[in-house]
């Protein structure tokens, strides 16, 4: 197997430190404000644990704006960024907008706060979303197996859904099949069906009993997705759509059904390539990620998102979720990441809520911390690896070192699984 295709099973369909497919509001910078485009800088050190307040995040003064303006630019020249924005929202110590960079490579477009991004494996958060939307209607059961609903699926009588959302199904991941990334990387533009990309794991075997352990596998939502469908009667993408989007005032937020990419978006690079050469991925086809990580959505709807997915209230104070199914969503395992908890189709990571996402192209991280109610949202137009790390990985981290110095958002990235 390829390098490449080792990546791309990796940092566009799995979990890793601040990025993966396959992991508010207060005053302060306005979303339109100017881009603010990247410049030397210094290093500036972080702020040791000791100047974090007690809920664990930093007032956003001018110094610690200051201070992120320069670490993040750092990263950006070390990682060889493009573009990159960045949110930070808190009730009472302010609030971060900026971006820095290009959002086009070609012509010189700079990055900017209200560009349409690929969110990735972020996807898997509305897909169980809609899952335990069934599952609070009664619809469906987190105990079912999932041959109750699928046919032909390698142990399809013994693996549950919950088992399926919390990545202990053990199914192969297809995104992992040697075939699945020639297919992909020889024509970028071709649609995948659902099916097909079950095709592509259950040629082979399990990798071990359901329950038994954790192992991130886009299949199981693939999988989840077609249970959503079969039990509402609707394709996923207006489910989630009318359910979970339109309820929390998230317009900006689309399950595509091709490779249609709304205006204004950045356009995305990345080296999972046939040929391992850089390429742009803006125009590329998303289906081949469906449920798992399709999905493209703005920063201000990331905003909402990280503390709707993280406590289960909608905006306005209605629950999404009952607090019973909610609980058993943020109930995390021990994993084989660590430091991370991984519940339902969401993340734990120093006590950091939410997900990452990477696409070919694209990453995105969401998090929520519930002791300060503070929201951290990461976007970014490449998935190029630095020192083997995923580039939101090294953003992410580097900006919770000094905001949030006792909750470092450190997940590393994940090991190949046999």
């Amino acid at each position: 197997m390829t390098h490449s295709s080792r990546r791309l099973r990796r940092g566009a369909v799995t979990a890793v430190a601040v990025g993966t497919l396959i992991v508010p509001i207060a005053g302060g910078t306005a979303f339109g404000a100017p881009a603010v485009i990247g410049s030397a800088a210094t290093s500036t050190e972080p702020p040791s644990p000791s100047a974090s307040p007690s809920g664990g995040v930093r007032a956003l003064t001018p110094d610690v704006t200051r201070q992120l303006d320069v670490t993040v630019q750092q990263v950006m020249r070390q990682a060889n960024i493009p573009g990159v924005t960045v949110g930070i929202w808190t009730p009472d110590k302010g609030s971060y907008v900026r971006s820095f960079g290009v959002a086009d490579k070609g012509n010189g477009q700079r990055m900017s706060p209200d560009l349409y991004m690929r969110i990735g494996s972020e996807t898997k958060t509305f897909t169980v979303t809609a899952l335990l939307k069934l599952v609070d209607e009664g619809k469906v059961s987190l105990d079912d197996t999932i041959g109750e609903y699928v046919d032909g699926v390698p142990n399809g009588d013994k693996i549950t859904l919950r088992e399926l959302a919390g990545m202990r199904s053990g199914l192969f991941n297809y995104s992992e099949d040697p075939g699945f990334f020639t297919a992909l990387t020889s024509d970028p533009q071709r649609p995948f069906t659902p099916q097909q990309l079950l095709d592509y794991s259950f040629k082979h075997p399990v990798l071990f009993p359901p329950g038994e352990k954790f192992y991130y596998c886009n299949t199981n939502l693939i999988l989840l997705g077609l249970v959503v469908e079969k039990e509402s009667g609707r394709p996923i993408g207006d489910y989630i759509q009318k359910n979970v989007l339109a309820p929390a005032g998230m317009d900006q937020t689309i399950f595509p059904t091709g490779a249609a990419f709304p205006n204004p978006h950045a356009q995305g690079y990345t080296n999972q390539t046939a040929n391992g050469e850089v390429a742009d991925t803006a125009d590329w086809n998303p289906s081949w990620a469906w449920a798992a990580g399709a999905m493209i959505s703005t920063l201000n709807d990331l905003r909402i998102w990280a503390p709707t997915v993280a406590t289960g209230v909608y905006p306005d104070g209605t629950r999404m979720i009952s607090p019973a199914t909610q609980k058993q969503r943020l109930t995390t395992p021990p994993t084989t990441i660590p430091g991370a908890g991984y519940g339902l189709g969401i993340f734990n990571v120093q006590g950091w809520i939410g997900h990452n996402g990477s696409l070919p192209g694209y990453e995105s991280l969401t998090i929520y911390l519930p002791s300060a109610k503070a929201t951290l949202v990461v976007l970014l137009n490449t998935d190029i690896n630095y020192q083997g790390s995923e580039p939101s990985t090294v953003v992410g981290e580097a900006i919770t070192k000094i905001v949030s110095p006792q909750h470092v958002f450190n997940l590393p990235a994940q090991p190949a699984a046999h």
